[in-house]
């Protein structure tokens, strides 16, 4: 009984927290012209522990959360029988993953696109390389009817240097994506991309209408590579600033969360002061939810996650 108890709870929990978030949040969040989408990485340990298939994560977000739109990780394509880089050019992977999302309704939105190699390397080979090696992952998305690829700005060398190779790679990479009507967007991940400042040169110099921002809540620590510490950080570039600095330029955004206080609200993070900043914006789109505390619930965190930011709106 205790068993089916908890089954029910979880299924009104599920329908998209409809039972705990006020219907004067749900009006807001469409009359902002925001959507909610989900971030696989917000299921990374149930992911790298094999409690969750990534061909099975856009039913999970629609049947569990209410969501119907995703945004995938490409490290998870394939799960543990073929390598992401193969199963990411793998036509029967992808129709099964494009067959499973329709059948759940859901909407594929977003790639991230991680270890395909220095967008931002100085020297021109590496940098080749990269690109090319990219290019799967937007034909991936063009096929599983994603309108954008996320992509990291890594390199060696200064500021400048990073910046000019950036430029450089984002500017064919967008040519190359915009043959097929999909976006690149930049995620703030540390080093230089973590400077608001920084990438909001780099977007003002490629110049592409398809090339922007993918804002991320918490990923400021210019001095992690991955720009996701939160405790003690040597250098980390103001949330809110690099936030404003990068909207313009936003073609999705990434509601980070890490562990919730037991008021629901994030002790490292003003995600009112995020969220106003977000609606003061022209940018209408995706909010996706990227849960990645540690000591907490994935479900739990997910579902908290999208009562903040309705709360906000």
């Amino acid at each position: 009984m205790s068993g089916r108890r908890n089954f029910i709870k979880q299924s009104f929990l599920g329908a998209g927290g409809l039972l705990l978030a006020p219907s004067l949040s749900l009006e807001s969040l469409k009359k902002s012209g925001l959507k909610i989408s989900l971030a696989e990485w917000s299921l990374n340990r149930a992911l790298y522990s094999g409690k969750l298939d990534h061909l099975d994560f856009p039913a999970k977000a629609r049947n569990d959360f209410g969501i119907s739109a995703v945004e995938y990780v490409n490290g998870f394509f394939g799960g543990s029988k073929i390598n992401f880089k193969e199963a990411g050019k793998n036509s029967a992977y992808l129709n099964e993953l494009l067959k499973r999302s329709k059948d759940s309704g859901v909407v594929n939105h977003l790639i991230m696109v991680d270890d395909e190699g220095a967008l931002a390397a100085t020297g021109e080979k590496e940098r080749l390389q990269a690109i090319d090696d990219h290019k799967k992952w937007v034909e991936a998305a063009k096929f599983l009817g994603c309108l954008t690829v996320r992509v990291n700005l890594k390199g060696e060398g200064s500021s400048e240097e990073k910046k000019a190779a950036s430029v450089d790679s984002l500017g064919r990479l967008g040519d190359f994506a915009k043959t097929m009507q999909i976006n690149v967007v930049v995620e703030n991940h540390g080093g230089d991309s973590s400077r608001g400042v920084w990438l909001a040169d780099v977007m003002k110099q490629v110049n592409r209408s398809n090339v922007g921002t993918l804002p991320d809540f918490g990923n400021f620590c210019v001095s992690d590579p991955w720009g996701t510490t939160q405790g003690d950080c040597a250098e980390r570039y103001d949330p809110y600033q690099g936030l404003k600095e990068m909207m313009p330029f936003a073609k999705g955004v990434s509601a980070k969360t890490y562990d919730f206080d037991d008021k629901g609200e994030q002790p490292k993070l003003d995600y009112k002061k995020l969220i106003d900043i977000v609606k003061a914006s022209d940018y209408k789109g995706y909010i996706g939810i990227e849960f990645e505390g540690e000591n907490q619930p994935e479900e739990e965190g997910i579902r908290k996650t999208r009562l903040l930011i309705e709360k906000y709106l």
